[in-house]
């Protein structure tokens, strides 16, 4: 499984941005994609996910009513429409992919592939 991120880039506080994340290499049925950021000094920190098969999405509280997070399973491909940025909202942003299971969606360490990161950085 290969996944590549793109859509980072400078943007000021109060605008938005899309990520894309691509996926490749086989089918993700019963599978989920989340996104995940990391800050400088940070920990890596869970900001949402969406279900391949049912659709069914969490987000953080952090950035609840500011994101969105969609899919296109025809393209296996995973989006996040990021509106009212916020200076910390600045991180390098992650996709990752989860083969099974849905509990404890929010630790990194239950998926399986990630991608390389696109930094997002938000100016006040």
């Amino acid at each position: 499984v290969q996944l590549q991120a793109f859509g980072g880039g400078l943007v000021q506080a109060g605008g938005s941005v899309r990520l894309s994340c691509a996926a490749s290499g086989r089918t993700f049925s019963g599978s989920s994609m989340g996104w995940f950021r990391q800050a400088p000094g940070k920990e890596r920190e869970f900001v949402a996910r969406i279900s391949w098969s049912d659709g069914a999405i969490d987000y953080a509280d952090s950035v609840k009513g500011r994101f969105t997070i969609s899919r296109n399973n025809a393209k296996n491909t995973m989006y996040l429409q990021m509106n009212s940025l916020k200076p910390e909202d600045t991180a390098v942003y992650y996709c990752a992919v989860r083969l099974s299971g849905y509990s404890d969606y929010k630790t990194p360490q239950r998926y399986n592939y990630w991608g390389q990161g696109t930094l997002v950085t938000v100016s006040s």
